[in-house]
């Protein structure tokens, strides 16, 4: 493997400063958030991509943690239907990096006009999704420029967390403030584990990751990174998912990366499932779950102690160094994949 250094290795190491910032500009925010929506009982996330696993991670955080119904948005209800739906009580939260994808200002857009309240989640300071939104909350990560989302995508993920205290979730703002050392934790340990699963990516063309709960937004986004990164057929998959029948692609040449918190409701099952991959002779590496899950993997990678509630912050960033380390194990340029930009423009 070349020892060459990536843009988007660079920008990885940025992530513990980029939501120190970001937390910094928005935890002022919570009461303004809470204004907002207190007319409002449900919510409705709009977003593509990375922006749409984050939005997963806010779906399952304000339904466990806030008490309000929170959904994912099919953005094609308003920009190829045209319909009107009575978005009245509605917060309407619209994730962009680049605040600069039409196809998800408008349909913010159209939130508003069927009734919803908005609020934005972007990295674009004085983009059309900004302006346009009754509340912006504008992430501090930095001018990104590899395309694959990498601090961006976390400082979304704090903006959440943000959005869920601002929306009276009883959660303890001071472990959110710790979650940039979390990381730093994580950037600065041991590589053995990380390296190993590296070399034994390098000879599959399959992969299938899977979490639960909090944990399932990172599966998602570690299978979208390594299918646009390494061109892995990575699918990503909650684990309830996966026993229902694509378990049965899980073999010797399609192994199992799951990830999980080091606690929580979800990490028994995660651990099951470990042990179910095992036993048919399939692969299994892990990122997070403590010794449990350690216990149940043939490779695993520790992470900091976090809350269930924040782990996902921190889970995502072992992933992001394997995909681009196998990126250039496998000769391929991890700061600019073939056929991507850094803003996607679909109607």
């Amino acid at each position: 493997m070349t020892t060459e250094t990536s843009v988007m290795r660079s920008e990885i190491g940025e992530q513990p400063a980029a939501l120190r910032r970001t937390l910094e500009a928005l935890l002022p925010q919570t009461a303004e958030v809470a204004a907002l929506a207190g007319k409002t009982r449900q919510v409705l996330f709009v977003a593509r991509g990375s922006s749409d696993n984050a939005a997963v991670y806010g779906s399952y955080l304000l339904q466990a943690h806030s008490g309000r119904l929170a959904t994912l948005a099919s953005p094609s209800i308003a920009t190829v239907y045209g319909a009107e739906v009575d978005l009245s009580g509605v917060l309407a939260v619209a994730i962009s990096q680049s605040g600069r994808t039409e196809e998800i200002v408008d349909t913010m857009n159209w939130a508003a006009r069927c009734g919803a309240r908005t609020i934005s989640v972007t990295n674009g300071d004085d983009s059309p999704l900004a302006r346009g939104a009754d509340v912006a909350l504008l992430t501090r990560a930095g001018d990104e420029l590899a395309v694959p989302a990498t601090k961006t995508y976390t400082a979304q993920l704090a903006a959440l967390a943000v959005l869920a205290l601002g929306l009276g979730a009883d959660l303890d703002e001071a472990e959110l403030r710790a979650v940039p050392d979390a990381i730093e934790e994580t950037l600065a340990a041991p590589t053995d584990a990380l390296d190993e699963i590296v070399a034994r990516l390098a000879g599959v063309s399959g992969a299938v990751v899977s979490g639960r709960g909090m944990a399932f937004s990172t599966a998602l986004e570690t299978a979208l990174k390594l299918k646009e990164a390494c061109y892995l057929h990575a699918m990503g998959l909650s684990y309830a998912d996966l026993l229902h029948g694509p378990l049965a692609v899980v073999d010797a040449q399609t192994p199992a990366l799951l990830v999980a918190a080091n606690s929580g409701p979800t990490l028994p099952g995660t651990v099951a499932l470990a042990e179910r991959v095992r036993a048919a002779d399939a692969p299994v590496y892990a990122i997070g779950g403590g010794s449990a899950l350690a216990k149940s993997s043939d490779l695993a990678v520790d992470v900091p102690d976090l809350p269930e509630w924040l782990a996902p912050i921190s889970l995502i960033v072992p992933a992001q160094l394997i995909t681009e380390r196998l990126a250039r194990a496998k000769g391929f340029d991890p700061d600019a994949p073939r056929s991507l930009n850094k803003v996607t423009q679909t109607s």
